[in-house]
């Protein structure tokens, strides 16, 4: 008897829950024809749209971002389309390298000379901020197993008549700091100039 009565009860219960979603889903796809229905909708999501999209419009994305600097060595073409100081003490830097040419371009000597950093393969693990007011060079962030912060270019380089984006985080420097030099590679000096962060 009472396991009839359990077998009963769950199966009342799933019912009832059963009934009650169909109810709401059908209220919810109902607009209603008198014209009521479409108002809400609309309301409901504009308010969502404001809350949660706002910023996307006025942040331009990187593809259409005018770059803070532009450099080219023989075929490839290194583009720096932002470069934020965030409130961890760190910046980053991030962009696109072009292969303009008829062969496959290996990011070989973008992986610095450091033994520690050969573990990073074609990366952007040799790149450098220089401070020349301060003085300074910062080198790419590592973790503790010699791991960088940064963009490792999968298959080691990039195809030709292709783009690929990459990324390569700092140590900040000091918050006066705002012109620096990114460097990597046998590219030219890139002069760009640091925004601050959110």
């Amino acid at each position: 008897m009472t396991l009839r009565r359990t077998t009963t009860t769950r199966r009342a219960q799933a019912a009832v829950a059963l009934t009650a979603g169909l109810i709401l889903s059908a209220a919810g796809c109902g607009g209603g024809d008198d014209g009521k229905g479409d108002e809400k909708p609309s309301s409901s999501s504009t308010t969502s749209d404001s809350g949660s999209g706002s910023e996307k419009p006025q942040s331009p994305s990187p593809s259409s971002a005018k770059p803070l600097a532009e450099v080219k060595s023989g075929d490839v073409t290194v583009s720096v389309l932002s470069a934020t100081r965030d409130q961890g003490g760190y910046v980053t830097v991030s962009g696109q390298v072009t292969n303009n040419g008829s062969k496959f371009w290996i990011a070989a000597d973008w992986r610095g000379e450091e033994r520690e950093l050969s573990k990073n393969g074609a990366s952007l693990a040799g790149a450098s901020l220089v401070d020349q007011a301060g003085k300074k060079k910062y080198l790419v962030l590592r973790d503790t197993e010699g791991r960088c912060l940064c963009t490792k270019f999968e298959g080691g380089g990039v195809a030709t008549s292709q783009s690929a984006s990459w990324y390569a985080q700092f140590p900040a420097p000091p918050e006066g700091t705002t012109e620096v030099t990114f460097q990597v590679g046998a590219m030219p000096p890139a002069p760009i100039e640091i925004s601050e962060g959110e």
